[in-house]
């Protein structure tokens, strides 16, 4: 019998890199929340593994040992036919194929596989925080997730549609030795002052990433000068953009708006949580 998942976008609200270990892994404290928008995945136990990739976002995905959810597949000892489907963009901040990879390994999870506990970090450091799907302050290099309270957040995710790889985006870091955010996080009444806070703390990697993909200055400006737009910042290493609105309404309407003037783009109005 077939199991259904879900694996929703990741966004980064904030991403602070406060360190670097000596085995090259960075240090990070990350305010991470999850999109009722994302990938699907249908799941069907057998004797041989097989994965097939679909969807509006399945060219240059792997269907073979290199994709995330093979090594999960492969790392919790299970076996059969995975079908994904992707409806979100790859290589693009916000955690495509590490939330596919924390989909499966929650769903075998859930129906008696066992699933080793050192295994989502090591796939990936965004795979423990993927595999909680709520809002979390993940720090460290991905090891220490908390779930945190949050007001539901109405969002527009936009991809100029250029891939950022990671490690140069790292690499171009001005500094890896940067502030955490407060210790404490508010509690918040709404998205209005949640915005507020949020504009305080950073994103480490916008620099280095529009270095990198100077598109991304025009997709931030763009959702800067939405209407409504409480709040825009890139998220993950990019080149995914998103910005917050105070409403359902206004976030569809600045969808319909950049949408229209960049056809190319990837705009998806989403809710966070």
């Amino acid at each position: 019998m077939a199991v259904e998942a879900f694996a929703p976008a990741k966004i980064n609200l904030t991403l602070h890199v406060t360190g670097r270990r000596e085995d090259g892994y960075h240090l990070l404290d990350s305010l991470v929340v999850f999109a009722d928008a994302g990938d699907h995945l249908q799941l069907e136990a057998g004797l041989e593994m097989a994965l097939e990739v679909s969807g509006p976002f399945a060219d240059g995905v792997p269907a073979d040992q290199r994709n995330l959810v093979w090594k999960a597949a492969e790392g919790a000892g299970w076996r059969g036919r995975i079908s994904l489907t992707k409806h979100l963009p790859h290589g693009a901040g916000i955690g495509g194929g590490s939330s596919d990879a924390a989909a499966f390994l929650s769903a075998v999870a859930g129906r008696g596989t066992s699933v080793p506990d050192a295994l989502p970090l090591s796939l990936g450091a965004d795979i423990p925080v993927c595999m909680a799907a709520q809002a979390s302050r993940m720090q460290g290099i991905g090891d220490r997730v908390e779930p945190v309270a949050l007001p539901q957040l109405h969002a527009l995710l936009v991809n100029p549609g250029v891939h950022v790889p990671t490690g140069p985006v790292f690499a171009a870091l001005a500094s890896r030795d940067n502030p955490p955010m407060p210790e404490e996080i508010p509690v918040f009444t709404g998205a209005e002052d949640c915005a507020a806070w949020l504009a305080e703390q950073r994103n480490d990697l916008e620099a280095s990433a529009r270095a990198l993909a100077p598109v991304i200055d025009r997709a931030l400006s763009d959702l800067r000068s939405s209407r409504q737009a409480l709040l825009a910042r890139m998220s993950g290493s990019g080149a995914t953009c998103f910005a917050l609105y105070p409403t359902k309404k206004a976030a569809h309407m600045a969808a319909y708006e950049i949408g229209a003037e960049h056809p190319d783009w990837w705009c998806c109005p989403a809710i966070l949580t």
